[in-house]
């Protein structure tokens, strides 16, 4: 059986999500996937991994390699996703990285506390950005290995 692979961003903003997506590109990260998944809230990121929804169907044992989760997200905070996604045991071992332009540290604690795998705050230049997406994507695809 062939190996799908893809990488689940959690994102609100439109503009962090084209920043995303063209320094994924410029790396060649979204090359060694075979798609990047971009959810616009929490509860769309949890739709799509326990398939409902819009997502009704869609088949979970596909799971993504590592899902970039923004902290700050309307409805549904980056931390109780988190928080519903290591309570979960299909999800629980999911790689996750709490990407956010925060760095309050009572957000990164409780991140950490909740079961994140790492937890970076986002640059606020593109060439640090890019550099940042470079890191991550490389890392999480090719170097760490994933239960």
């Amino acid at each position: 059986m062939e190996e799908h692979r893809e990488i689940l961003l959690v994102e609100d903003d439109e503009d962090q999500v084209m920043l995303a997506m063209r320094a994924m590109r410029k790396h060649g990260i979204v090359d060694e996937v075979d798609r990047v998944v971009v959810a616009g809230d929490g509860e769309e990121a949890l739709d799509y991994l326990f398939g409902r929804g819009q997502y009704d169907g869609r088949d979970t044992s596909v799971t993504p390699e590592f899902v970039l989760l923004d902290v700050d997200l309307p409805s549904i905070t980056g931390l109780k996703v988190l928080e519903k996604l290591r309570a979960d045991k299909r999800t629980e071992l999911l790689p996750i990285i709490l990407f956010s332009a925060s760095n309050r540290r009572g957000d990164v604690v409780e991140g950490y506390k909740l079961g994140a795998n790492s937890y970076v705050t986002k640059p606020t230049n593109f060439d640090d950005f890019s550099a940042a997406m470079s890191h991550l994507g490389w890392y999480w695809l090719n170097w760490n290995e994933s239960p």
